[in-house]
């Protein structure tokens, strides 16, 4: 075996053995198929790398297709979310389909099955069908109108399509096997009355497939070869293929429906009606909201789509659920924002210092290294005067040996410019410190070259030059949710553990370079973390959010705990 084979996934080597069998590389094709139904998510970012990575791998088409067969919950913002997500990921479709493009063959089929004694019209309520089915060690019971004649079933089925019926009156079930262990055997229902538009067929349809049907089906109709689902859908496997029998033709290829699983990932809820929750409740302000897991708020938080690629190629796909520590997405983020993103310097939580010895009203423009770790960078200039400010926690009157930052008599060296020493300080009528009176040494600016400029201080500190600074609102976020598993309490609600400080707004004084900056520009803050520009940010008040901290500050805090 060889070292590129060893490497291959469950599912490729299922690939590579279905093409020593019976497929052709020309048979190939795959899909990825949302429902409509809300946002795309950080678990679906996997099953589209997954997808389209195969697509890639194997020079084979990837279909889009949106599985909208419920009009009460599809809206056609999501499909237009759904597919700008996945662009911007990085991946390209062959063909996009929409479930509802088969909704006349289907239903043709459907009829097909009614002829041959397959399928038939029952008219229990919901309550009454689910009492019948029956539980996993005791068999179904069968429905009183499963032996209706075939005409009766025709003309009822053809009564629920032209809309004869209300909803809930009539559902029409495949006549299977009562007495299945897969429950999902037992006469699973496969149309039901709706009497709502639908994004695209508006009210041309009155009965709306149900998934089961609609799925093994589409993928024969696309000849889809792999029909790539999460694990919860391994019993539907049965009833997959047990449809597909129903109607496939020796001729056409015959798709495989194949389960991998999920990978939760910790601090956060994937589930869309949860999500929904989070929205409808004012948790956060919409789907995009960059505390939220879906692709849209990662892309407003400034991830890359590079990382979240990264990550999923990270984790890989299992044959068993588990969950992931959100610090491995945190960490691909910031290790592709490390190598592009400029350097720039912010204040966040000011304290003002005075260099006494330096003119007033002088200026003068230092440079600045915009990205070590990328030489084509550059540099640019950063404006320099008497008054500054540095981050409050950066100053102590008194401290140890072991801090290096400014504290009095001590000295430090303000980044890309001169070592200061602290002389003194101002503080106002509650004892709290708001000035700090430095001197400078004239020699020892960074990269002069000067035997005082290669003096060694222990600390540097960034800084801004207070006349040329810029406001910005900074949104600091942090993980939405305390608990590692939210929703994996049997005795609490996932609400009970949403973060009530997963967002802090301050603001904050940037370095002059900032103030064109353009929605979704990424920097590194030079100490802070690594912050975009939102998109409601304007010329007028810029507003940056954070994307990451420099470092995995929750790793301490569960350490702690």
């Amino acid at each position: 075996m060889g070292e590129e084979e060893k490497s291959l996934n469950f599912i490729e080597h299922i690939i590579e053995d279905d093409l020593k069998a019976e497929y052709v590389k020309d048979d190939l094709r795959f899909r990825f198929p949302p429902e409509p139904n809300g946002y795309l998510h950080i678990g679906h970012a996997s099953s589209i790398c997954l997808n389209f990575g195969l697509g890639l791998k194997y020079d084979a088409p990837v279909n889009l297709r949106f599985d909208d067969t419920n009009p009460a919950k599809e809206e056609k913002e999501y499909v237009d979310a759904i597919k700008k997500d996945i662009k911007w990921l990085g991946f390209s479709w062959d063909t996009e389909c929409y479930a509802s493009d088969y909704f006349q063959q289907l239903y043709d089929w459907a009829t097909a099955l009614i002829k041959e004694g397959k399928a038939y019209v029952d008219s229990q309520s919901s309550e009454e069908i689910a009492e019948q089915k029956g539980t996993p060690t005791e068999p179904g019971k069968e429905s009183p109108y499963r032996n209706r004649s075939v005409e009766e079933n025709l003309g009822l089925f053809e009564g629920m399509k032209r809309g004869d019926f209300d909803e809930g009156e009539h559902v029409l079930r495949a006549k299977i096997d009562m007495s299945s262990p897969n429950m999902l055997m037992r006469d699973p229902v496969m149309y039901r009355v709706l009497h709502k538009a639908h994004h695209r067929t508006n009210t041309d349809w009155c009965i709306y497939p149900l998934y089961d049907w609609t799925h093994g089906e589409s993928d024969y109709i696309e000849q889809v070869s792999h029909s790539l689902c999460t694990l919860e859908f391994l019993p539907h496997r049965e009833l997959y293929d047990w449809f597909l029998d129903q109607l496939v033709s020796k001729s056409r290829l015959r798709p495989k429906q194949r389960e991998f699983a999920r990978r939760n990932l910790s601090h956060t809820v994937v589930s869309k009606r949860k999500l929904l929750q989070l929205v409808e409740n004012g948790i956060v302000s919409g789907w995009d909201d960059p505390r939220m897991p879906t692709i849209s708020g990662l892309r407003r938080r400034g991830y890359t789509p590079e990382s979240i690629r990264n990550f999923a190629d990270t984790i890989g796909i299992a044959k068993r659920d588990n969950v992931v520590d959100v610090s491995l997405l945190e960490f691909h983020v910031r290790e592709h924002l490390n190598k592009i993103a400029p350097r720039v310097m912010a204040v966040l939580n000011p304290l003002k210092v005075v260099i006494t010895n330096y003119d007033e009203g002088r200026e003068e423009w230092l440079e600045a290294e915009n990205n070590p770790e990328d030489e084509s960078a550059g540099i640019r200039e950063v404006p320099f005067s008497r008054e500054l400010y540095i981050e409050q926690e950066d100053f102590r009157e008194q401290a140890n040996r072991k801090f290096f930052r400014l504290k009095l008599g001590g000295e430090v060296r303000l980044k890309n410019g001169y070592i200061i020493k602290a002389e003194s300080c101002t503080k106002d009528e509650n004892g709290n410190v708001i000035e700090v009176q430095c001197t400078y040494d004239p020699k020892s600016k960074s990269g002069s070259g000067t035997e005082e400029s290669l003096r060694k201080v222990k600390g540097t500190l960034h800084w801004v030059s207070i006349p040329h600074a810029i406001e910005a609102e900074v949104r600091l976020y942090d993980r939405l949710f305390t608990d590692a598993t939210p929703d994996g309490h049997k005795d609490k609600e996932f609400m009970d553990f949403v973060n009530p400080n997963s967002l802090d707004k301050v603001t904050g004084y940037l370095e002059p370079s900032l103030k064109d900056v353009k929605p979704g520009d990424r920097f590194q803050f030079q100490r802070l973390g690594y912050f975009n520009v939102d998109l409601d940010s304007t010329p007028e008040h810029l507003v940056f959010n954070r994307t990451v901290t420099l470092r995995d500050t929750w790793a301490k805090i569960e350490q702690k705990a």
